[in-house]
């Protein structure tokens, strides 16, 4: 499962996509404000982890004016959550000397399938075992304010189209490469989450090199199970043994590459396998999409190693020139500025219809 100016780029001519989201990807061109600046307004974001929850407050330009963070570890409930997002956003609001009212709108993103228009977690593989959690109204009432959700991965996308490497481009696919593996997909400058807000669960995705696992929604797919952050760890684990090298079994992905780029045998092995799966994976995204930009992220997916390897490959093949492969601008935070670009359109969506009444 799918384990960062405030100006909207508008596209008047481009067309619209069947499954796509109506919140545009921002950028910097229009400088309307996403909320009227006759007093201070501010709009909260939250990137919820299996360990971590981190959130952060903006004012009515994009402006990140608070952050806090806290641990999920051994936390289940949505409720639990709930509850820290509150305390931590009224710490945020008192860090700044701000009042309640002065909140406008949250938005949030989980790890998994998520439906963004009836705002329900719908399942959570590597966090928390949530199913059918109705977030977003959790969120409403413990806060009072217009609240949004969507899946993190998406919300990644959102964020480096706004903020980060893909500021540019109209149709890009953001690779997340965490614990889990997952794609937030942009057509026309628009999120895609398809019919049934299932678009871009890649880690499903059945590739040579991956096991013909059977889908099921909240379990590992074939694609992560080997190149997502746990399934790097458990292909170390089966692959080593003292005579193939020196270092622990107990290695986190990122130390195996780094342990490649440093000369490792086995290592180099792990980070060969992995580029050439995540390859295959690219390839066949590109031949369905035919976007011209993929964006590795995640703590994963930003490695260095990782991307001079699945270059390497895609110059071997001598794959289109029109397609380019790079990281992430925003890296973990990518999430989190997604989370309050969300929470903008959000808040100004809310403010236009109470205009309208």
């Amino acid at each position: 499962m799918r384990n960062k100016d405030t100006a909207l780029i508008t596209d008047p001519s481009a067309r619209a996509v069947p499954g796509a989201s109506r919140i545009p990807v921002r950028g910097r061109t229009d400088p309307r404000p996403a909320l009227p600046l006759s007093k201070p307004h501010y709009v909260a974001g939250a990137d919820i982890g299996g360990t971590n929850l981190r959130l952060a407050l903006a004012d009515a330009q994009g402006v990140i004016a608070a952050r806090w963070s806290a641990s999920t570890t051994g936390i289940r409930n949505a409720g639990s959550v709930v509850e820290l997002i509150r305390g931590g956003v009224q710490s945020m609001l008192e860090e700044i000397s701000a009042p309640v009212e002065s909140l406008k709108a949250i938005a949030a993103g989980a790890p998994g399938a998520t439906n963004v228009g009836d705002g329900i977690v719908v399942a959570t593989s590597y966090l928390m075992g949530w199913r059918n959690v109705p977030f977003r109204a959790l969120l409403e009432d413990a806060l009072h304010v217009p609240a949004a959700i969507d899946n993190d991965v998406n919300l990644a996308a959102l964020g480096e189209g706004w903020l980060g490497t893909a500021q540019l481009a109209s149709d890009f696919v953001f690779l997340g490469i965490g614990t889990g593996v997952g794609a937030g997909i942009v057509l026309n400058r628009q999120i895609f989450r398809g019919s049934n807000w299932s678009a871009g669960e890649v880690g499903y995705m059945l590739v040579p090199g991956t096991l013909e696992t059977k889908r099921e929604t909240g379990r590992p797919g074939s694609l992560e199970e080997m190149i997502g952050g746990e399934g790097i760890r458990a292909q170390w684990r089966i692959l080593w043994n003292e005579n193939a090298t020196p270092l622990p079994c107990s290695l986190l992905a990122t130390e195996i590459f780094d342990h490649a780029l440093e000369g490792d045998l086995l290592a180099q092995t792990i980070l060969a396998q992995t580029a050439r799966i995540l390859f295959y994976a690219i390839c066949n995204i590109w031949s369905v999409l035919n976007c011209p930009l993929f964006v590795l992220g995640g703590g994963v997916g930003v490695h260095p190693a990782l991307l001079r390897e699945v270059n390497r490959l895609l110059t071997e093949w001598q794959m289109d020139s029109s397609l380019q492969l790079t990281h992430s601008l925003l890296g973990p935070d990518a999430q989190l500025y997604g989370a309050l670009r969300f929470a903008l359109d959000t808040a100004d969506l809310q403010a236009t219809s109470i205009a309208g009444e």
